[in-house]
């Protein structure tokens, strides 16, 4: 039987973000400027067309600066062109004319790229908003609900309070950021009121079936072989509790894959009967490794990725460690391990 979350409604929850703080926020700027984390999820993209969609509802001049290229498997949510690479489209100094620099779905410097140094040395003036656990301090007004279980949530019920109704621009981006953040209606972030707001973008023009076929029933043959590749060196320690894969370079490489197609494969491990604790080390071009930590037990995934500078959520969340694979290996398995005890 499915155990109700110990946690306080969602009501009693949306009072976390002071909303009228947020909206007179929002209020005072003319011109606002979206950034995001690298390696972009949906909630990151998502969100951000979506807050976007309602900013331009109120008459704002609302631009989107990444640190970033959209992923190819992400390209469906922005058909219209509305992400910009900082530099190539926009420069940095170009965002300095703004009144208002808004970060949505992290807190972390490790996780905003080349936009660090923008956020780190701007005078515009910042704001978070965010449901990640951990974060740094970004020297921004911080409107953060730890309980929400997608920073999609936190744009929807931005729109309500500054009275904008959802649309399909609003609704198709808000509803693929909550879906795949709940790995879609699975995780134990979901209740009730998560469906409840799914229904809403629903009725509001967001198309459940399509998401799903683009997002999960549209891989190429190059995926496929990463995926091969990466499952067959999957090893299981404790007992079969704790079980660990890595990405190399190589591997993009000798199976044609792209970065963006080692999205969702640490979750794939946790179908593994008697798994609690999953890692996967993925090698970046920089030299160091990107980090995943999923657990479904009392492990605390954004204490562990905190050891390492990085953060997130108890059961999913993530960091940078230098490399190479077997010093980075031996430091981040024996922090699972003894996280496990």
């Amino acid at each position: 039987m499915c155990q109700p979350l110990d946690r306080t409604s969602r009501s009693g929850r949306s009072q976390r973000v002071d909303w009228p703080r947020f909206v007179q926020r929002i209020s005072d700027a003319g011109r606002i400027v979206l950034t995001t984390h690298v390696r972009p999820d949906c909630d990151a993209v998502g969100s951000q067309l979506a807050m976007q969609a309602i900013l331009e509802a109120l008459g704002k001049e609302a631009t989107i600066v990444n640190a970033f290229d959209l992923p190819r498997n992400l390209a469906f949510l922005d058909a219209d062109g509305r992400l910009n690479r900082l530099e190539r489209d926009v420069p940095a100094a170009a965002i300095e004319q703004y009144d208002l620099l808004l970060i949505l779905d992290t807190t972390a410097w490790a996780q905003l790229g080349a936009m660090a140094e923008v956020v780190r040395t701007t005078r515009v003036a910042k704001a978070v908003l965010d449901h990640h656990v951990s974060g740094d301090d970004l020297g921004a007004e911080l409107f953060k609900d730890t309980s929400a279980e997608a920073t999609g949530r936190l744009v929807v019920e931005a729109a309500d309070h500054l009275g904008i109704p959802l649309s399909p621009r609003i609704a198709r981006p808000a509803f693929a950021a909550v879906a795949t953040d709940t790995g879609w209606f699975r995780f134990a972030s979901t209740d009730a009121e998560t469906f409840a707001l799914a229904a809403r973008l629903v009725r509001a023009g967001a198309c459940p079936d399509e998401f799903y076929r683009v997002l999960y029933e549209n891989d190429t043959i190059a995926r496929l072989n990463l995926i091969g590749r990466v499952m067959a060196r999957a090893v299981t320690e404790e007992g079969g509790r704790l079980i660990h894969t890595y990405i190399l370079r190589d591997d993009f490489l000798q199976t044609g894959a792209e970065p963006g197609d080692s999205e969702d494969i640490i979750n794939m491990t946790l179908t593994v009967g008697g798994t609690e604790v999953a890692v996967i080390l993925i090698e970046r071009k920089e030299g160091n490794f990107k980090v995943s930590f999923r657990s479904r037990s009392h492990v605390d995934c954004s204490r562990l990725a905190e050891r390492f500078g990085g953060g997130g959520h108890k059961a999913a969340a993530g960091a940078f460690v230098p490399g190479p694979l077997s010093a980075a290996q031996a430091e981040v398995l024996d922090a699972v391990r003894q996280a496990m005890q």
